[in-house]
């Protein structure tokens, strides 16, 4: 895929921002993670596509996971799954009721796509599910060759989606996943060992590891 339908990703502004669109569909999210540029909702009707000039990303090779998430997730309070569940786990990023504060940003033009998306093999989710079965917390991102490209997390139950993102570093590093791209850096991904690098390292770096085949099934275990 060479030709795309975005401006080139370095003409975006300071703040990132790139170009407006009323649609948002399946093809246009593989034209924009390809290219380094992913969709950040302006508005129920409008999309905003973006491209920031400094970009948060987590090399596997320079994860650090603490100590007492070690120790808690040994408790095994819960069951991880992949891609069993990606509609409940969109669902519960974008419910304006989690407790770990609203995620109404991810609209309902996108909650629709990324479905369609996960459908076709693209977008994958990762699944923390309690005692009783219920689901306890998640997260879900894009696969584009060799990166994963997180999207959100939620949970319902303290540590659970830490816990999920402990075991999906584990799948991704069977399936060959070099470089997470967080797209800025959290306080929750920097405890990881998260940092930034400039627009044009990340592109470069997507350039040689990237792939716009879908991957359907690719983190559930054999």
């Amino acid at each position: 895929m060479n030709e795309s339908i975005f401006p080139p990703a370095q003409t975006s502004d300071e703040d990132g921002a790139l170009c407006f669109s009323r649609d948002l569909n399946c093809a246009m999210l593989v034209d924009a993670y390809y290219h380094g540029i992913f969709p950040w909702p302006f508005e129920e009707k409008s999309i905003l596509w973006a491209s920031p000039k400094m970009r948060g990303v987590l090399p596997m090779d320079q994860i650090h996971i603490a100590k007492s998430l070690l120790r808690e997730r040994k408790k095994n309070r819960f069951r991880i799954t992949a891609d069993t569940s990606f509609d409940q786990v969109i669902e519960g990023c974008a419910s304006s009721e989690r407790p770990d504060g609203p995620g109404t940003w991810i609209t309902k033009k996108m909650l629709r796509t990324y479905k369609a998306f996960h459908r076709l093999g693209y977008a994958h989710s990762f699944e923390a599910w309690n005692a009783a079965g219920e689901l306890a917390g998640g997260l879900y991102g894009v696969v584009v060759g060799k990166v994963f490209c997180g999207e959100s997390m939620f949970f319902r139950e303290s540590g659970a989606s830490k816990i999920a993102f402990c075991d999906a570093l584990e799948r991704m590093r069977a399936v060959g996943i070099q470089l997470i791209d967080t797209q800025m850096v959290t306080n929750l991904t920097a405890s990881f060992g998260a940092y930034e690098i400039p627009q044009e390292e990340y592109l470069a770096r997507l350039e040689e590891l990237r792939d716009d085949k879908p991957t359907p099934g690719i983190f559930q275990a054999p």
